[in-house]
Formats: structure tokens, C-alpha cells, sequence
């Protein structure tokens, strides 16, 4: 997907949300996110939050971690 694909799917989301208070969380998220500069965030971490972090995406790419849909599905299905 490519960033104009993105930015609409994004509007479309927003456009079916009709949790005023969700939005206004969204949007708070939304406005911090677009003012804080690329890689702020990281430098504040501490760097065992960073190590953990990078620990978190590694085991997530990770194909041993992956459960499949109809496993997730069975398990949780009076919930769904």
C-alpha cells in the first residue's frame, strides 16, 4: 500500500466512526504523532525500552510466533 492508498483508507475508517469521544482520542494521537519529530520518540526511552522493543519486533517478524486465522477463530468463537 502505498501513502495515498493509506491516507484514503484511513479517511474511510474515520468516516465510519461515530464515537465522538474516540475520535477525540484519535485525533489527540493524530496531532501528537504529526508534531513529534522522526526518532524524538526513540530518544526518550530508557535503553532497556529500547532493547525490549527491538526484542518485540524481532519475535513478531518471527514466523514461529505466527497462530493461524482458523486456530484464533476456534478458540475465541463465542466471541465472535
Amino acid at each position: 500500500m502505498n501513502a495515498l492508498e493509506i491516507k484514503t483508507n484511513f479517511h474511510h475508517l474515520i468516516d465510519q466512526i461515530n464515537n465522538e469521544h474516540l475520535l477525540i482520542k484519535l485525533y489527540h494521537i493524530m496531532e501528537q504523532a504529526s508534531s513529534t519529530a522522526d526518532g524524538q520518540l526513540w530518544s526518550k526511552l530508557t535503553e532497556d525500552e529500547q532493547i525490549e522493543l527491538l526484542k518485540i519486533e524481532g519475535e513478531v517478524q518471527s514466523d514461529q510466533n505466527l497462530i493461524p486465522n482458523q486456530q484464533m477463530q476456534t478458540k475465541h468463537q463465542k466471541w465472535l
